[in-house]
């Protein structure tokens, strides 16, 4: 069997349309848009068009979006963006503390620099409570940044009940949909959210682009500077050929999105089902109910996490822990121990199988069956040492 790769959360392969939207921007339409010559103009308007489509999708307006470089620097433009230039009417942020390391770090640098934060817990299936959220509320909380849907174990948060929650209040909503995205329906014209993060890698298009959607009158002060691109809220030639892809990623993850659902629970189930029938000892992480279709997060008590991806990875299985690897060793995942505690045997032995582009059943079918026998495997090893 060919190496299978169950990583698509991390990062997802290009689609093909996608690569041949983008080629015609390397090889003839190469102009920098902001250029006022026929080169320049054709590129810009490959980037206004771009930017139409995706606003259309999202039923948003295109004023409305930033091109960034990807995800982080989506996030990062709408924290910093927003506390710098709104430090007048209050300085505290409310977060969770299951958000992306592209959140979390950006709130840890605010706290150096004054502002206080609230990082929110969360239950034992990774969920905010909205309760916990309007507790944490002050006078002066100017903004609320909280995931869509979680990257490791792929729980929705309620992201439209926090919005509603503040509609009466100065603070503004900012969440990373960037997991999310593509993944489940999201469209802006009824998302009660001021500001989302999204990036493109994760749908099948170019590493490299990103957009921050910013709803029109919320104020953000640059964290670039030296050109007038974005509506001079983000400096930089624009990233033209990545841009044209990004957008065509968009319209192939919105068209076939019901139909990639569909596939990606039966895959799921595949896992849940070959585990159970192979006698696994396994705990599902995550919430069963408010969930993205594509993230299948699994511990399996007795078993070390390194251990497991690296026989998986030697069976040519692609699989992640969800965390971060440091030094050659992998670091407990942050999210586990927000959701069960840093003493728990789960934390040190979830992994994340993911599922995108490329995967069939029949593949999915023959991972499950080869890791299930890796874990009993392992499993067995530490029954009979202990």
């Amino acid at each position: 069997m060919e190496p299978i790769y169950l990583d698509h959360a991390a990062t997802s392969p290009v689609h093909p349309e996608v690569i041949q939207a983008m080629l015609p921007y390397y090889e003839e339409q190469f102009g920098n848009p902001s250029s006022i010559h026929q080169f320049g103009r054709r590129a810009r308007q490959g980037v206004d068009e771009a930017r139409g489509t995706i606003a259309r999708l999202l039923q948003a307006d295109p004023s409305e979006f930033i091109f960034t470089s990807g995800g982080t620097e989506a996030d990062n433009l709408a924290i910093f963006g927003y506390a710098y230039q709104h430090r007048g009417k209050g300085n505290h942020i409310i977060t969770s503390q299951v958000e992306h390391h592209a959140v979390l770090h950006a709130c840890q640098e605010l706290e150096h620099q004054g502002f206080e934060v609230t990082y929110v817990p969360v239950d034992q299936t990774g969920r905010v409570s909205v309760e916990d959220v309007r507790q944490a509320l002050r006078d002066d909380t100017i903004l609320v940044t909280l995931m869509y849907g979680n990257n490791e174990v792929g729980t929705i948060q309620p992201i439209a009940e926090i919005g509603a929650l503040l509609q009466d209040h100065q603070a503004v909503l900012h969440t990373d949909a960037v997991q999310a995205f593509g993944a489940i329906s999201i469209e802006l014209d009824h998302l009660p959210v001021d500001m989302l993060s999204v990036s493109a890698h994760k749908i099948n298009g170019p590493k490299g682009v990103g957009l921050l959607y910013v709803r029109d009158g919320i104020v953000l002060k640059p964290a670039l500077y030296g050109g007038e691109q974005e509506r001079k809220k983000r400096a930089g030639t624009e990233n033209v050929a990545a841009i044209i892809g990004f957008a065509k990623a968009v319209e192939i993850a919105i068209a076939n999105r019901e139909e990639r659902q569909k596939a990606y629970f039966d895959y799921c189930q595949t896992f849940f089902d070959q585990f159970q029938q192979e006698g696994v000892q396994f705990v599902m992480n995550g919430h069963q109910t408010w969930r993205l279709p594509h993230i299948f997060n699994v511990s399996f008590p007795g078993v070390h996490v390194e251990a497991l991806l690296v026989n998986l990875d030697l069976a040519g299985i692609a699989a992640s822990s969800g965390s971060a690897c440091t030094a050659g060793s992998i670091e407990p995942s942050h999210v586990l121990v927000a959701m069960h505690g840093s003493d728990s045997e789960l934390v040190t032995s979830g992994v994340r199988f993911s599922f995108g582009l490329g995967n069939t059943k029949e593949h999915v079918q023959w991972a499950a069956k080869e890791t299930a026998k890796i874990v009993k495997r392992l499993q067995d090893q530490e029954a009979f040492i202990r």
